[in-house]
């Protein structure tokens, strides 16, 4: 039996996702921090049931590897839990993705969320998810952007 369509699709986009990510490693291991292959491995797996948890559709190998690149400096991060809380930085992206109706552009969305993170938010991903972002978002929806992130 022929593998369908969508399953060839979704194999492919894992594929890309692993080599991304991969690719990543050589920024984030300059800070400590590299995934080993079964955690890229696992956090493909994860990236496609987050979007189908949320609804998403997302072409190529999606935001984790921008995430990775873009967090790695954080003082809150460390090698024992970094591919939890990319995944977890991950599921909050895509939730605050739909929380503004995608008006935020990923790579401003990412920039506040590291912002936050390593502000506010004290490297707190509870934090973050519950209470900076959501602010945010509501700000978008009042048409207060410009004044949220400040």
């Amino acid at each position: 039996m022929e593998p369908s369509f969508a399953m060839t699709l979704l194999s492919a986009g894992k594929q890309q996702l692993c080599a991304q990510l991969r690719a990543a490693n050589e920024v984030t291991a300059a800070y400590g921090l590299a995934l080993s292959e079964a955690e890229i491995a696992e956090l493909a797996e994860r990236r496609f049931e987050a979007l189908r948890s949320t609804g998403r559709v997302e072409l190529g190998g999606g935001v984790l590897p921008q995430i990775a690149k873009t967090f790695c400096d954080s003082p809150y991060l460390n090698r024992h839990d970094f591919a939890d809380t990319l995944f977890q930085l991950q599921d909050c992206f895509y939730y605050f993705k739909n929380e503004s109706a995608d008006r935020i552009p990923d790579d401003d969305l990412i920039d506040l969320m590291k912002k936050y993170f390593d502000g506010v938010c004290e490297g707190s991903l509870e934090y973050l998810a519950g209470t900076s972002l959501e602010e945010l978002c509501r700000a978008m929806r009042t048409g207060e952007w410009e004044d949220a992130d400040e």
